[in-house]
């Protein structure tokens, strides 16, 4: 992956609406070679899809917290399998520390995320203790990998 790539990459982070015409022209690039050079990176795995970035709170989550999970041994495989089926939890890192897992989750509010955390998640295959941080705000959600990339010399 050179610097063209990067900054493709980078330009399609940004707006992935845009039109092959449309990203060759804003990097100087004829239509064809920028085909070739975005359809590589998807064949490598370096772009894994294309999304909308919706807004949380318009959707009408009031609440986002984490949730560290502390499981029993042998449970991962379980409750890694019910994490990945629910809806509520919209990202699940392994981690080392005191937790094994660490959840990003949504609800609408207080009473929801209380049903969530003692109903549900408590509940999962393993689990044995949790402890959760509720975010007040928002300090940066986007960031782009491109970039980093770029910042570590990967160009």
């Amino acid at each position: 992956m050179d610097q063209i790539d990067l900054d493709l990459l980078a330009t399609l982070e940004a707006d992935a609406r845009l039109s092959f015409a449309e990203l060759a022209e804003r990097h100087g690039l004829s239509k064809t070679p920028v085909w070739k050079r975005v359809k590589a990176m998807e064949e490598a795995g370096a772009v894994r899809g294309y999304a909308a970035q919706l807004d949380v709170a318009a959707l009408g989550f009031g609440i986002e917290a984490f949730v560290q999970v502390t499981l029993a041994s042998d449970a991962a495989e379980r409750f890694e399998a019910v994490v990945m089926a629910h809806p509520a939890i919209r990202r699940c890192h392994a981690t080392t520390g005191a937790g094994d897992y660490l959840l990003h989750i949504l609800c609408r509010d207080i009473a929801m995320m209380d049903r969530l955390l003692r109903h549900e998640i408590a509940r999962m295959p393993g689990v044995m203790r949790t402890e959760t941080i509720v975010s007040t705000r928002t300090v940066k959600d986007r960031h782009s990998l491109a970039a980093a990339a770029r910042s570590l010399g990967k160009a």
